[in-house]
């Protein structure tokens, strides 16, 4: 008998343990889960990674139970290495025992020792009642916690998603949820017998409940759409807090180029609305930036860009929504987008366009000015690159969360010819002081002037026409990265859920 053969009966045992835990819930399960038009846990990973790269660890956590409920590894996305956990439906509803906790901390625990990306895919129904005590076993929630402002934390929601396993989403840099996504801290069910209420899951916590509430960020239609979003997403990132986001090599849409479009686009009358993702269009390297959070804090928009290959985060006004003027929910979103995209030093291209931010009963009794308040401290705090263009009017507070205040590190700060700030619009004060009409026209008239008086005192570096405003910013943005130098280890920052 030769050493080799030694080996056969032990490897054949190896290979039907693996062959089992392959076929998960089993054949019938799985087809069933697939008869409503959604991937399986291990077809949701190859779809995710690139082609051929997964390394699993755990497949034999559980014993019987295939892979514990979830499957756990490493791969490429976009030749990036990340950290990939996808519970699986089909055994045991994708649930939480002992076992599937120690291989979900410890997917958190590489992602920052290994400094990569951490993307989980989540549908399962939180902790298994097995009985089983965890003791003083660490929960995976600490490890993942572990990973804000360290590496990039991703989630998709691409069934229910309960309890536990739920709290994944919120606690994530960006979390997607499919059609077919739910979200809630326990299910119709648990939610019968607590409250008496007769609910269910989708109305309990789908897309039109945890879209508006802020749980999950963006929306997509199939759980390929997610996963294809989920990659889209990281392509604008770096691996990590110690290293910068990549770069894409120069071509004819990344090089300077005069944006004439925005005559036509920014009406000069500071009464007739725009959309400010025209803009967006006209200014930076393509049309197909990367918009977070469309649907909640609409006066505001955040988006991933490109401006000359290099990665950016935007945060602009948008004038067709309460004509720019920022309520609780928009500063909310801005404040969690600013906090991630400082982490990762991506530059943010401030684009301002309000009124102040939202006044009213409604508004205060929103929080407006607690949420603007946490939206300035963000920015203010933010040492990554910061560049400001006013494009019409930046009023009062509303000014200084959108980086228009002096002495705030900015790379660049700009604005077009006859734009308008101060205390308020010379309207509002018109109105506040019961002005006559000679007095009124004399502080519109100081009003159309402010951007020349504030450039005369270095308010801005330089007014400029709205045709230059693409090459300047690109001229700023490369003159403030030219130096930079290896981050130094990240400061650990705050999960504040968005």
């Amino acid at each position: 008998m030769t050493t080799a053969n030694t080996w056969d009966e032990t490897l054949d045992d190896l290979g039907r343990r693996r062959a089992r835990v392959l076929e998960m819930g089993g054949p019938d399960r799985v087809a069933k889960h697939r008869g409503k038009g959604k991937l399986d846990a291990r077809a949701r990973i190859e779809r995710l990674l690139d082609p051929g790269t997964f390394q699993e660890f755990g497949t034999l956590v559980g014993g019987d139970v295939a892979a514990d409920a979830i499957v756990t590894g490493s791969g490429l996305i976009n030749g990036v290495p990340v950290m990939v956990g996808a519970e699986d439906f089909t055994t045991l509803a994708g649930t939480i025992a002992p076992g599937s906790n120690s291989k979900r901390y410890r997917l958190a625990e590489l992602a920052v020792r290994d400094k990569v990306p951490l993307v989980m895919l989540l549908e399962g129904a939180g902790f298994r009642p097995t009985g089983d005590h965890y003791g003083r076993t660490p929960t995976d929630l600490l490890a993942q916690a572990q990973c804000s402002g360290k590496v990039p934390m991703v989630t998709g929601v691409l069934g229910p998603s309960a309890g536990h396993g739920a709290l994944v989403a919120p606690v994530a840099d960006f979390s997607i949820m499919s059609r077919q996504g739910c979200i809630f801290t326990a299910g119709p069910p648990v939610v019968k017998v607590s409250t008496g209420e007769d609910i269910s899951k989708e109305d309990l916590g789908g897309p039109d409940v945890a879209l508006p509430s802020g749980v999950v960020h963006n929306v997509a239609e199939t759980d390929e759409d997610v996963l294809d979003e989920i990659r889209r997403y990281l392509s604008y990132f770096p691996p990590s807090a110690w290293s910068y986001p990549p770069v894409y090599l120069a071509d004819e849409t990344t090089g300077p180029r005069v944006t004439p479009e925005l005559l036509d686009i920014v009406s000069r009358d500071n009464v007739q609305s725009y959309d400010m993702r025209a803009v967006l269009d006209v200014v930076f390297d393509g049309t197909d930036w990367f918009e977070v959070q469309p649907e909640r804090g609409t006066p505001i928009i955040c988006a991933l860009a490109h401006l000359g290959g290099h990665p950016v985060a935007v945060v602009a006004n948008q004038p067709q929504v309460l004509a720019g003027s920022i309520d609780a929910e928009a500063a909310d979103k801005a404040a969690h987008f600013i906090m991630v995209a400082d982490s990762f030093h991506l530059p943010i291209i401030f684009l301002a366009d309000n009124p102040g931010m939202l006044p009213g009963s409604e508004s205060e009794r929103e929080g407006v000015l607690r949420s603007g308040a946490r939206m300035f401290v963000a920015q203010t705090a933010a040492t990554t690159l910061k560049l400001h263009v006013t494009l019409r009017k930046a009023y009062g507070f509303g000014s200084m969360v959108m980086s228009l205040i002096g002495f705030d590190g900015q790379a660049g700060t700009f604005a077009y010819p006859g734009a308008t700030m101060g205390a308020m619009g010379a309207a509002a004060l018109s109105n506040a002081s019961h002005a006559e009409a000679d007095l009124a026209a004399e502080l519109r008239d100081m009003e159309l002037k402010a951007s020349y008086h504030s450039a005369e005192h270095m308010g801005f570096d330089e007014l400029i026409r709205p045709e230059e405003t693409r090459n300047v910013l690109l001229r700023s943005l490369q003159r403030g990265l030219y130096g930079r130098q290896t981050p130094a280890a990240p400061v650990q920052r705050t999960v504040i859920i968005p």
